[in-house]
């Protein structure tokens, strides 16, 4: 048995290389028309790693992240955490501790539930520079670990029949309240922020690709509907119609 997982963990590495090859050669086309999709969470949320910024927005097009969006709820004066102490200087801290962990996060369309994985740990949340090194030693041992190691738990919704295909990732363990064949609503609550897989605070990874098979699947880009957006550092504010939040803009769904 043993023996067994470990000649599919070893053939999956060999996939996760040769999809890392692939991504170098591929292009994105930034000309394409965005999948417009719905903010998936209520409350306000700060953005990171967008494709505003740049292109792929995770520094890589492997896993379909060229133009994947991440977001980590924040309070009235922008925080992700209300709790700041030594081990946010020094230490890894309780995912427990900010904001976004186990925060509901929704369906952002319609669509069928093509894959839903559960069950990786949600680990301690890392933001100070002094666990950069420890975090980055961990990667390779995920990566070993296999694909699900590194997405963590994670949702795929088939937006029509044969795509486009959405993505949410790093939620929380036993959250899913989803399963593959499973129709949802736009809005209907699919899961809960966590903090799995690559992850260093609790946030949710969101991105749009035209397969659902994350090794093979190419990113497409996305855009988000009826959101109120505050730059950075200050109290102004614009209403989006249709958009993609810049890095470290705050975002909320704009009442109805």
């Amino acid at each position: 048995m043993r023996g067994e997982r470990d000649t599919e963990r070893h053939d999956e590495l060999a996939r996760i290389v040769e999809a890392m090859r692939a991504a170098d050669l591929y292009r994105p086309d930034p000309g394409r028309a965005p999948v417009v999709l719905s903010l998936p969470f209520r409350g306000t949320w700060l953005a990171r790693n967008t494709p505003a910024r740049r292109v792929p927005s995770h520094g890589t097009h492997l896993l379909g992240q060229t133009y994947a969006i991440d977001f980590t709820a924040v309070d009235e004066r922008r925080r992700t955490s209300a709790v700041r102490d030594w081990r946010t200087l020094l230490a890894a801290e309780p995912a427990q501790r900010f904001y976004a962990f186990g925060a509901p996060i929704l369906a952002p369309a319609a669509g069928r539930v093509v894959a839903a994985h559960d069950g990786e740990p949600d680990h301690l949340a890392r933001r100070s520079p002094a666990t950069a090194l420890p975090y980055l030693l961990t990667q390779g041992a995920r990566l070993r670990q296999g694909l699900d190691a590194i997405v963590g738990n994670h949702l795929i919704l088939e937006l029509d029949q044969d795509g486009p295909y959405v993505a949410m990732a790093h939620l929380r363990a036993g959250s899913l309240r989803v399963r593959p064949g499973d129709q949802v609503t736009l809005g209907q609550e699919v899961a809960q922020c966590g903090n799995s897989g690559n992850s260093t605070q609790p946030h949710v990874h969101i991105q749009v690709m035209d397969s659902p098979d994350l090794l093979t699947g190419r990113g497409l880009p996305m855009a988000f509907r009826g959101y109120r957006a505050w730059r950075h550092g200050t109290d102004q504010h614009r209403d989006v119609t249709q958009g993609v939040p810049d890095h470290r803009e705050t975002v909320e769904t704009l009442p109805r």
